[in-house]
């Protein structure tokens, strides 16, 4: 009996920003076990990273991990590891590689980039916790990110200048009025940590711009 099939697609010739990202091969159906490749190549774009996302039908894209020619290793999304590889050839094509597929990774993969100059970063702000949540000893701040001109974007929390994955919670973009995107994520830390008065950081990568914002509980009326 055969090992069962995985079936990957790729989305092909996707516009990013101003330049055609165009993807190969279309479909792939490799044999649980094996390791695949999927290739990107980012148009005119060269100063910019390929990122890689999932998307499982009726499912929103799943941030797989993003790859620059000048980095020493991808970074990758959350539930997301080095099973899921990426090489370059030049600084504008590179190659998705999964090694030991299984029937959980069929989906459609996508491949993103940006011009730099094609668009502003997005808006940030950011919310204190509430009074009544601090009765509870908990504190959860509030990152909006606004007026971005794609719907994917990589948002990081850092507490002090240091990352933290512990109690965050991102939810899916969604499209604003004036057709750009908008998205919350959430920090969720315990009380003790907001009375230190931490300098807590908002940090967003989208559309190949890094953006963030700072708060700390000095800074914050009561």
């Amino acid at each position: 009996m055969l090992p069962a099939l995985c079936t990957l697609f790729t989305a092909l010739s996707c516009v990013s920003g101003v330049t055609v990202v165009t993807q190969n091969p279309p479909v792939l159906t490799p044999t649980k076990g094996e390791t695949t490749t999927m290739h990107c190549n980012l148009g005119t774009v060269t100063g910019s990273s390929a990122r890689w996302y999932k998307q499982v039908p009726g499912g929103f894209p799943q941030f797989v991990l993003q790859n620059f020619h000048g980095w020493n290793s991808p970074r990758y999304g959350s539930g997301f590891s080095s099973k899921f590889k990426s090489t370059h050839s030049s600084k504008s094509d590179y190659t998705l590689i999964i090694s030991n597929v299984e029937v959980g990774d069929s989906a459609v993969y996508h491949c993103a980039t940006w011009d730099d100059s094609a668009a502003p970063p997005p808006v940030l702000s950011i919310f204190p916790p509430s009074s009544e949540e601090l009765k509870s000893n908990k504190a959860t701040l509030v990152c909006v990110v606004s007026d971005m001109s794609t719907g994917y974007a990589d948002v990081r929390w850092l507490l002090d200048g240091k990352a933290v994955s512990s109690g965050v919670s991102t939810g899916s973009a969604e499209q604003q009025p004036n057709k750009k995107f908008r998205l919350s994520s959430y920090l969720s830390i315990e009380r003790s940590e907001w009375e230190k008065d931490k300098d807590i950081t908002c940090e967003v990568s989208a559309a190949s711009k890094t953006t963030s914002k700072s708060m700390k509980k000095s800074e914050c009326m009561d």
